[in-house]
């Protein structure tokens, strides 16, 4: 059986905060908000998972209301949520996504990022695709104001 889910996510730029995306912390001025550590990369990738396995998103299983994700690193929910597949006889078939940022540039963190994810989602490098686009300028994402992910996922049992 094989089963397709689509994830979406946009954060905000904010001083004061590290930019994580895939994982990775990028060098750069401002980082994403949010309740975890904001990469909107790997909540896309999770609202992905779930919405293939038909469990809803990022926000009902890790509700912004719990303090115990407050801060949280994005890839220890990512490795939940891949916990939960496995335990269901999922495994991810590929991944493909985009990261739609005025700057910073994604192609040079892409190689890093595949590194940090691949071993999460149990794929080799070539399952998982990171691109990355801008907005032309148009909209908070194009004005430089926030950053947004997108997400698909194949899963088979």
């Amino acid at each position: 059986m094989l089963k397709i889910g689509f994830g979406y996510d946009i954060h905000p730029l904010v001083p004061g905060r590290k930019l994580v995306l895939g994982g990775l912390e990028i060098p750069f001025p401002r980082g994403l908000s949010g309740h975890s550590d904001g990469d909107g990369l790997v909540h896309a990738v999770v609202d992905a998972l779930l919405g293939a396995t038909g469990e809803g998103d990022i926000g009902r299983l890790f509700p912004d209301s719990d303090p115990q994700t407050q801060g949280v690193a994005s890839l220890r929910l990512l490795a939940d949520v891949m916990a939960r597949l496995r335990a269901g006889g999922w495994r991810v078939v590929n991944v493909d996504t985009v990261v739609v940022a005025e700057e910073p540039q994604i192609l040079p963190h892409v190689a890093g990022m595949k590194k940090v994810l691949c071993p999460l989602l149990g794929l080799d490098e070539a399952g998982l695709g990171i691109k990355g686009k801008t907005n032309e300028r148009f909209g908070h994402v194009g004005e430089g104001r926030a950053i947004a992910c997108w997400a698909v996922a194949l899963i088979e049992k």
